[in-house]
């Protein structure tokens, strides 16, 4: 079993910056992609970012170029830092691996971390 931890939200100003984490811990061996996903109250949640093991990102068309994702492999963390925040972006942040292991796929989810961002 994989756990995952975030950390690092809180309420900031509208253009401040926020950098959140997420540590993997437990049977860690496997995992692929990792990534960070937003659920704001009454939405749906939505993808904002993965990046793969080789590093290769992605990102929501709505954070690119404010938001970059990284990981660092030997300590199974990934990093959302987030940049010029706005208010639409206040929603929880929930961190996500997925993964390979003894011929079978797996998908985690944290609990999430709250981003509030006051206009």
């Amino acid at each position: 079993q994989v756990q995952l931890v975030e950390s690092g939200g809180g309420l900031v100003q509208a253009w401040g910056s926020l950098r959140l984490s997420c540590v993997a811990s437990g049977s860690t061996f496997g995992i692929g992609d990792m990534g960070w996903s937003c659920q704001a109250p009454g939405k749906q949640r939505e993808l904002v970012s993965t990046i793969c093991s080789g590093g290769l990102t992605n990102y929501a068309d709505s954070v690119k170029s404010r938001f970059t994702i990284s990981r660092d492999n030997l300590k199974n963390i990934v990093y959302l830092a987030m940049n010029s925040l706005k208010a639409e972006d206040t929603a929880v942040y929930l961190c996500s691996v997925e993964g390979r292991r003894f011929s079978r796929n797996f998908e985690v989810w944290g609990q999430g971390t709250l981003v509030t961002v006051s206009s």
